[in-house]
């Protein structure tokens, strides 16, 4: 559970490294082309409820990480157009152009905030999960010690599981993948976010035969939107927004109604952010 003192901890410590890795103050081109052109892009990751999937009688994205694009979109005053992107490709987009910004279960790391910058108020704290077939004896991570664990690429629960719990890694293309290779006896477990496992095995019958062995979730962390390196005034507009979802609540009522369990820190920044000055 996020505890007040870790709330400061997570805002100190998230803002800290924002001054530490951004270059010297200055006006960048991606926010007057988003203004000019009147459309925010965004790159979203469609792993499967409640983040989103592809409605297949519209071919709309749809689902959590899509609503968050609109809000930002809505907070600068443009459109949206969002761009699935995959957990192997997302870093290569926004460097490219391809997008503009990322929502794209993307937990802050210091591997990642080197190499791209990011809007220092998280919009939620997402942590790992571990999926496997009833009856495997798994109860706890070092239960993986040793066995085979499907994961995206690019996911940062790899380190923590090979490190810390001595499990061998096959990583696939996306969410979609690994869970495929796991149906396929490819891996004795997946890991991925909790909330999108949580899910699955409670509402999708095809997964009835398989459980969340976890006791807990692994290396909880900040959700943060990303976006390239030296885009200050973009990442400035864009925290005001999120820091705006904090104060009304918006964030806490959207998960509500994607079925999700708003955390302990959601509350808290909601708290935080509804005494600052508007």
């Amino acid at each position: 559970m996020t505890t007040p003192t870790a709330l400061r901890r997570v805002g100190a410590g998230l803002g800290l490294l924002c001054a530490i890795t951004a270059p010297a103050a200055h006006a960048d081109a991606t926010l007057d082309k988003i203004k000019q052109r009147g459309k925010l892009v965004v790159g979203v990751i469609l792993s499967g409820p409640p983040f989103g999937t592809i409605d297949p009688a519209t071919q709309r994205h749809v689902g959590y990480n899509v609503l968050l694009a609109e809000g930002v979109a809505k907070g600068l005053g443009v459109t949206v157009e969002t761009v699935q992107v995959q957990p192997s490709n997302r870093v290569q987009f926004l460097q490219q152009g391809k997008v503009d910004i990322l929502v794209a279960n993307m937990q802050w790391t210091q591997e990642r905030s080197e190499i791209l910058s990011f809007v220092p108020t998280p919009f939620e704290e997402v942590g790992g999960a571990a999926i496997a077939k009833k009856g495997t004896g798994i109860k706890a991570w070092d239960d993986l010690r040793g066995e085979p664990v499907c994961v995206s690429q690019g996911s940062n629960f790899t380190k923590p599981l090979a490190d810390q719990h001595g499990a061998h890694i096959k990583a696939f293309r996306g969410q979609p993948e690994s869970l495929l290779a796991l149906r396929g006896g490819n891996c004795t477990a997946a890991v991925h976010v909790s909330p999108t496992l949580r899910e699955l095995v409670v509402e999708n019958p095809d997964w009835k035969d398989y459980e969340i062995v976890s006791p807990s979730d692994l290396i909880p962390s900040p959700s943060v939107i990303w976006l390239r390196k030296g885009e200050n005034d973009t990442q400035a507009a864009i925290d005001r927004v999120v820091q705006d979802w904090h104060r009304t609540g918006w964030l806490i009522q959207v998960e509500k109604t994607h079925g999700m369990n708003p955390t302990p820190l959601l509350y808290q920044l909601h708290e935080k952010f509804k005494k600052a000055p508007v």
